[in-house]
């Protein structure tokens, strides 16, 4: 049996878990040999620039491809890319049928006639048919109708950042976007998604936005909280809960009722309200009861975010360490996004009938694309675990820290220091264990949906526990990661023996801290729902508005999920604070008695607080605490110099 670990803070550390940093960094220089091959192989302009069917790069000059006459021009002036037959577009081979032109501008009202095509084009000097017939012979030449587009021509405008021309006529905006999306990947699902995008994208702008107002109005809240703010925010929830369930079911109701569905797109909106609806009732129903049964406990959460803003007070700078985060993760995501346009068009060449030319897609690509994949994954969460270790770190340092008037200068950069000079390996093989259990769950994900369409009740049975066995697996995972990391940063230890060293002295003290920790955690849950709940009321009744905007539930589902990942990140700072506030607690009891050689690090305000919340002044006898003073020895966290 291993004897109990003497919780010592250090001053003086060694490095952790090093074997995991290397193999971390072998894995990014596999990723940035993908990215190097990507950029050199691959022609990810021709996705964001746009690219006509005869092989030329719209707005930039091209080189002349062997086989294809028409290649090689000079399109700096010509950034749009037009398709002939923008209202019917069709996928052959992931290839959209139709012939595309790069022109200088789009149709921006609606052209009828050969007539109108040739005034097009000599008033904005823009060709809408194939370079080789000249802007006179529209109207004398017989393959004029092969060789320009189908009339009529739709009103269109270019499509932001992709440099499309999209019609503006609805019955023709829904295909045109889809069939754009799936000249980009073949997954179904990713059609609808990204082509709900493409439709309402105004709309999950404006929802993203609003989703980012309100995560900073909990932040106000939780650091000024009153015994009114939060009745007030438990009533918000409460009504938003309801309210929006009462939406889900009446937007369900309509559209199952209205004659008009006949679409296969506003058929699957039915199904997916329908989902919703009942899972948001669900939740709502859940919600609800955990409510009323801890309604007595909510006296004590002002007591407790008193103790939490209280850290923070002297921590001012860690409200601030979501934001950081959260624009490091923006960086690597647009990081990850370049690339994998780059690698999606990595290949060659291939001339057609009629001297068009097609890109085919390299061999080996989809090895790689899963492997960037994974480190998606895995870099992003290693980049969440590192601001949970760095506000950790800062807690740890105040918290073991004898002159409470005189708080430690700069905990934040210390504990960021700590951690990039000790302690990186640890937070690598804490992500890395998160990232081999959501893998698995992102594979049964993909075989539900190909066993979907079999429709059995097996496999859908077997999908659903497996799914909800890792799933709460990686919750208990994350739980005990946030421990360790705790654990590492006043111990210096690795992984493993932070993690069991965590263990122990939780279940020690589960009585003591349990119950504050997950009532803690609940509320602040709560805010979450919050957000997510306001913000899907928002998206409701923006996209019903918007109701020839077909392929809307999806994109709603997004917002939704948006909105939970950006209120987490900021509300992570409270949370964090709250695991590694009472684990320091847990530990201070544990080495401590509160007498004159072994006084608390506590003050004796948590002190009571923990007492009266765990109803221990009556069960045990309360242990003497004397005022610390600036002068009295004991164990120290001191910042890293």
């Amino acid at each position: 049996v291993t004897e109990p670990r003497e919780w010592r803070p250090l001053i003086y550390r060694e490095c952790t878990d090093l074997l995991w940093l290397f193999l971390f960094f072998l894995f990014w220089a596999g990723l940035m040999f993908i990215a190097g091959y990507a950029v050199v192989a691959g022609a990810a302009e021709r996705l964001v620039l746009g690219y006509d069917s005869f092989g030329n790069i719209c707005g930039r000059k091209n080189s002349p491809v062997k086989g294809a006459p028409l290649s090689g021009q000079d399109m700096t002036n010509k950034k749009y890319v037009f398709f002939l037959n923008s209202c019917n577009l069709e996928m052959q081979s992931l290839e959209i049928s139709s012939v595309s032109l790069c022109v200088s501008s789009c149709p921006q009202e609606q052209l009828n006639s050969l007539e109108d095509l040739q005034g097009f084009a000599r008033i904005n000097g823009s060709s809408l048919c194939v370079y080789n017939l000249n802007v006179s012979s529209y109207t004398l030449n017989p393959k004029a109708s092969e060789l320009c587009p189908t009339l009529p021509v739709p009103p269109s405008k270019s499509f932001p950042l992709l440099n499309r021309c999209i019609p503006q006529n609805p019955e023709c905006y829904s295909k045109s976007a889809s069939a754009l999306i799936s000249a980009v990947n073949e997954m179904d699902a990713l059609h609808r998604i990204l082509a709900g995008i493409l439709a309402g994208r105004d709309t999950v702008i404006g929802l993203s936005v609003l989703s980012l107002a309100f995560s900073f109005i909990l932040i106000l809240t939780f650091t000024f909280i009153r015994t009114l703010l939060v009745h007030t925010l438990i009533a918000l929830v409460v009504f938003g809960l309801l309210f929006v369930s009462g939406v889900l079911w009446w937007l369900y109701y309509d559209y199952r009722n209205d004659p008009s569905t006949e679409l296969e797109t506003e058929k699957e909106n039915i199904k997916f309200l329908l989902g919703y609806a009942v899972f948001s009732t669900i939740v709502t129903v859940v919600l609800l009861s955990l409510i009323l049964v801890l309604r007595k406990r909510l006296q004590f959460t002002v007591q407790l975010f008193r103790m939490i803003n209280k850290m923070i007070s002297r921590i001012p700078f860690l409200l601030f360490q979501p934001l950081w985060s959260f624009l490091v993760l923006i960086v690597f995501w647009v990081f990850w996004v370049a690339v994998l346009l780059s690698l999606g068009t990595a290949g060659t060449a291939q001339i057609t009938s009629g001297g068009q030319v097609e890109y085919r897609t390299a061999s080996g690509i989809h090895y790689m694309a899963w492997y960037h994949f994974v480190a998606l994954i895995w870099t992003s969460e290693f980049i969440l675990a590192c601001q949970q270790m760095t506000i950790a770190g800062a807690v740890v340092t105040c918290y073991f820290n004898r002159n409470k008037n005189s708080p430690p200068r700069h905990p934040v950069l210390s504990s960021i220091s700590v951690l990039f000079c000790y302690h990186l390996g640890t937070v690598v093989k804490g992500s890395c264990l998160i990232t081999i259990l959501r893998i698995p769950r992102i594979f049964l994900l993909y075989l539900y949906n190909f066993l979907k369409q079999k429709e059995s009740a097996c496999a859908k049975c077997l999908f659903k526990s497996c799914c909800g066995w890792f799933g709460c697996l990686e919750r208990c995972l994350r739980y005990f990661n946030q421990h360790a990391y705790t654990t590492t940063a006043i111990n210096g230890t690795d992984f493993c023996t932070s993690s069991k060293d965590a263990v122990f002295i939780l279940a020690k003290n589960s009585t003591k801290i349990a119950s504050i920790i997950c009532f803690g955690g609940f509320i602040i849950f709560l805010g979450k729902v919050f957000v997510v709940c306001f913000t899907v009321f928002g998206g409701l009744m923006a996209f019903n508005y918007h109701r020839e905007l077909q392929a809307w539930v999806v994109p709603l589902l997004l917002v939704g999920f948006f909105a939970y990942v950006v209120s987490h990140s900021f509300l992570s700072v409270f949370e964090v604070t709250v695991d590694a506030l009472f684990l320091c607690f847990a530990i201070d009891m544990e080495t401590n008695d509160g007498s004159a050689e072994k006084p608390y690090f506590m003050d004796q305000e948590l002190l009571t607080f923990v007492h009266q919340s765990n109803k221990l002044t009556e069960e045990q006898k309360p242990r003497s605490m004397k005022p610390l003073q600036d002068n009295e020895d004991g164990t120290e966290l001191q910042p890293m110099v």
